[in-house]
C-alpha cells in the first residue's frame, strides 16, 4: 500500500462541509479574543470556548475524549510548546505568549486552528517569535498547490525560521484532517524542497509549525501531555487547516482579521 492509499481526498461536498466547521472555529477565536488578557486563567479559556462552541455554534469540541484529553483546548504558555492542560491556577500574566489550540466538529467533519495570543505587553523578543512563527506558517501554506510536495512546506517554513534566528520543533507535526482529526500524511515543518509526498486536489491538512527561540529540544512534562522548550526558552506555534484546490490552497480555518488584510 503506498502512502497516497491511505491519505483520504475529500469532495466538493465534503469540502464545503469542512469550510463551515472551519468559519465556526474562526468564530471561537473572535469570541476568545476579547476574553483573554492579564488574569483570565487557562481553566477559564477552556470553559469559555467549550460553552461557546457547545451552545452557541451547536458544534463539538474535537479534541475532548481524544486519547482521553479531557479538555476542549490546549493552552500553551511561554516556554510550553504545545499540548498544555489547562488549569485552574494558572493565571495569564502580561508578558506571557499562550497559544490556544483549538478543534471543532460539525456535521462529521473536523477543523483544527491555533492562535498565539501575545497577553498585556509583552517583550520585544517575544513579540519577534510571535509574529515570526506566523509567517513562517504563511511561507508553508503559500507553497500549497497540485504537484508541489510535502517537502516544499517543509523546508519553506525552515528556511524562514532558521533566517531568523529560531529552531523548528521536529517532534511534532501537521497532520492529514476530516472526519478523523488525525489522518494521513504527516506534515513535517522542515525538510528538502521537491521531496516527500505530491499534493492533490481534494486533500485536507494542517500546518502548525512550533518555532523555538533557542533550540529545538523539547521534553516532554511528568503528566504525559505537556511538551516544553528543553532551554525554557519561548515557544510560539499557529496553525490552519488547509485544502488543495484544483490551482493551489485555500485556508478553511481564515479568520476575519486575515480576511481583513487579504492572507488567504
Amino acid at each position: 500500500m503506498s502512502h497516497m492509499d491511505k491519505v483520504v481526498l475529500k469532495t466538493p461536498a465534503q469540502i464545503d462541509l469542512m469550510r463551515e466547521s472551519g468559519r465556526l472555529l474562526a468564530s471561537v477565536f473572535a469570541y476568545l479574543d476579547d476574553q483573554i488578557e492579564p488574569g483570565i486563567t487557562t481553566m477559564e479559556i477552556n470553559d469559555l470556548a467549550e460553552s461557546y462552541i457547545v451552545r452557541e455554534l451547536r458544534s463539538r469540541p474535537a479534541s475532548k475524549g481524544q486519547y482521553d484529553f479531557p479538555y476542549a483546548l490546549n493552552t500553551s504558555v511561554n516556554e510550553v510548546v504545545c499540548h498544555g492542560m489547562p488549569s485552574t491556577t494558572q493565571k495569564l500574566r502580561s508578558r506571557d505568549i499562550v497559544n490556544v489550540d483549538i478543534t471543532l466538529e460539525k456535521n462529521g467533519y473536523i477543523a483544527d486552528s491555533s492562535k498565539t495570543y501575545m497577553v498585556g505587553e509583552v517583550t520585544p523578543y517575544a513579540r519577534r517569535l510571535v509574529e515570526k512563527t506566523y509567517e513562517a506558517m504563511w511561507r508553508g501554506i503559500r507553497c500549497v498547490k497540485p504537484g508541489a510536495t510535502l517537502g516544499d512546506i517543509g523546508a519553506a517554513i525552515q528556511k524562514y525560521a532558521t533566517a531568523h534566528g529560531y529552531s523548528v520543533v521536529r517532534e511534532y507535526c501537521g497532520h492529514g484532517i476530516g472526519r478523523e482529526m488525525h489522518e494521513a500524511p504527516e506534515v513535517l515543518h522542515f525538510g528538502k524542497a521537491g521531496t516527500g509526498l505530491v499534493l492533490r486536489e481534494g486533500m485536507t491538512f494542517t500546518i502548525e509549525p512550533m518555532i523555538n527561540q533557542g533550540t529545538a529540544k523539547t521534553k516532554l512534562k511528568r503528566d504525559g501531555w505537556t511538551v516544553v522548550t528543553r532551554d525554557k526558552k519561548l515557544s510560539a506555534q499557529w496553525e490552519h487547516t488547509i485544502a488543495v484546490t484544483a490551482d493551489g490552497y485555500e485556508v478553511l480555518t481564515l479568520r476575519d482579521e486575515e480576511w481583513a488584510l487579504g492572507l488567504g
